[in-house]
C-alpha cells in the first residue's frame, strides 16, 4: 500500500482545494466571525488566522494518523519512510500526493526548486543527509535525555513511542505549514473581498443578481465581480439611473498607488439594459498613510476611499449612500454598541459562503 492511501481521506480534501471548497468545509460559522470582525474594524489577516489554524490542526491531525496507520502496517516505516517517500514521489502526478511526500521529506514545492534546483537526481543524496541528520538528533537526545518511553493507541492498535518517530512527525509538520500558509496568502485575500462585501450589501438589505439576466425593474440590487479585467469588485443599482461601484482591496497605507488605481479605473457611466446609471466610486482599503493625499486625490476625480481599519466603517458608507444617491439605513443612528449586536445577527441571516461558490 502507498504511504499517502493512509492520509485521512476527509483531511486530504482540504489540502488543495481551492478557497471556497476549504471555508466550506471548515464551516459557514467560521466563515461569519471573521467577516464581523473586518466589518468592526479588524484586520483580515487577523481575522483568517483562526479559519488558517483550524485547517492546519486538522492536517496536523492527519499527518500524525497517517504515521501511526503506516507504522502499525509496517514494523519498519520509520526506517523506510524516506526512501519509499522518494520513490513514490517519483511516481505521482497528483498535487495533494506529491505535498504529503515532500512533507514527509521536509520538504515543500519552493524548498524542491530552491535546495534541490528541480533535479529529480538530487532527492537520493537529499534522503540519505536527512536519514543521517535526523538519526545523528536522535542519538544526541538519548544521550542527553534518555529514550521516550510511552505508547500512542490509534484505531484499536497501539505504536510506541520514541524520537524518531516524534521527529519525523514534526519535520513533515513543519513542511506542511509552510506550505498551506503560502497557498492561503493568495487565496484569502481575494475571496474575503468578495464576502465582506456581499455580506455588508445584503445587510443593507440590496439583492444579488445575476448581470447578464437582470431583472426587469432595476432598485437596490447589486453584483459582484466576474473575472472581467476592469470590472469593479461589487456594483450597486440603488434605483434606475443611480448607482455606485465598490472596489475593495486589503491592502495597507504602503500601497496608496494601488487606490488611486482603483479610484481613476472606471467609467462614470454604465448602461446595463436600455438604462444609463450615473455611477460613484467607492474604494474600500485596509488603511491609508497619515500624511497620504490619496483621499484628495480621489475626490479629485470623483471617488470617495473607506479606511476598514476605522471601527464599524459600514456605517461611512451607509453615510455616503444617503449624500449620494439618498439611500437611509437604520444602521446610520445605531451606536457603535447596537451596531455590532446588528451587524453580528444580520450576518446569522447570510449565506456567505454563497458569495464565494462562484468565483
Amino acid at each position: 500500500m502507498k504511504i499517502v492511501n493512509n492520509y485521512p481521506i476527509k483531511e486530504k480534501g482540504l489540502l488543495i482545494s481551492k478557497a471556497p471548497e476549504v471555508i466550506k468545509k471548515i464551516g459557514n460559522e467560521a466563515v461569519r466571525e471573521a467577516v464581523f470582525s473586518v466589518l468592526g474594524g479588524e484586520n483580515v489577516r487577523n481575522s483568517t488566522e483562526f479559519i488558517t489554524r483550524r485547517r492546519l490542526a486538522l492536517s496536523n491531525g492527519a499527518l500524525l494518523a497517517m504515521f501511526l496507520r503506516n507504522c502499525n502496517q509496517d514494523k519498519n516505516f520509520l526506517k523506510d519512510v524516506s526512501e519509499k517517500s522518494v520513490e513514490e514521489l517519483r511516481k505521482t502526478k497528483k498535487k495533494d500526493e506529491k505535498w504529503i511526500l515532500e512533507w514527509l521529506l521536509g520538504l515543500t514545492d519552493k524548498a524542491v526548486q530552491n535546495i534541490l534546483r528541480d533535479n529529480p537526481k538530487e532527492l537520493d543524496n537529499y534522503r540519505q543527509k536527512l536519514d543521517e541528520t535526523l538519526l545523528d538528533a536522535v542519538i544526541d537526545f538519548e544521550e542527553s535525555y534518555g529514550t521516550l518511553d510511552g505508547n500512542i493507541k490509534f484505531e484499536g492498535n497501539t505504536t510506541p513511542m520514541s524520537w524518531l518517530l516524534i521527529m519525523k512527525v514534526f519535520l513533515a509538520i513543519g513542511a506542511q505549514t509552510l506550505t498551506i500558509r503560502g497557498s492561503e496568502k493568495s487565496t484569502y485575500g481575494k475571496m474575503f473581498e468578495r464576502l465582506v462585501l456581499g455580506s455588508l450589501l445584503e445587510i443593507f438589505g440590496f439583492t444579488l443578481i445575476d448581470p447578464k439576466n437582470p431583472p426587469n425593474k432595476l432598485e437596490k440590487v447589486f453584483w459582484l465581480s466576474t473575472t472581467e479585467k476592469r470590472e469593479s469588485d461589487a456594483t450597486l443599482i440603488v434605483k434606475p439611473g443611480q448607482g455606485i461601484r465598490f472596489d475593495i482591496g486589503f491592502i495597507g497605507r504602503g500601497n496608496p498607488e494601488i487606490s488611486l488605481d482603483k479610484v481613476t479605473r472606471f467609467e462614470r457611466e454604465m448602461v446595463l439594459g436600455r438604462q444609463t446609471h450615473y455611477m460613484g466610486t467607492y474604494i474600500v482599503v485596509d488603511r491609508i498613510g497619515e500624511n497620504s493625499k490619496i483621499e484628495e486625490l480621489a475626490k479629485g476625480v470623483g471617488g470617495e476611499i473607506i479606511q476598514m481599519s476605522l471601527a464599524y466603517w459600514p456605517r461611512t458608507i451607509a453615510e455616503l449612500l444617503k449624500r449620494d444617491v439618498g439611500f437611509s439605513h437604520p444602521i446610520l443612528k445605531m451606536k457603535d454598541i447596537d451596531m455590532a449586536k446588528f451587524l453580528q445577527k444580520a450576518l446569522d441571516e447570510v449565506d456567505v459562503v454563497k458569495y464565494v461558490m462562484h468565483e
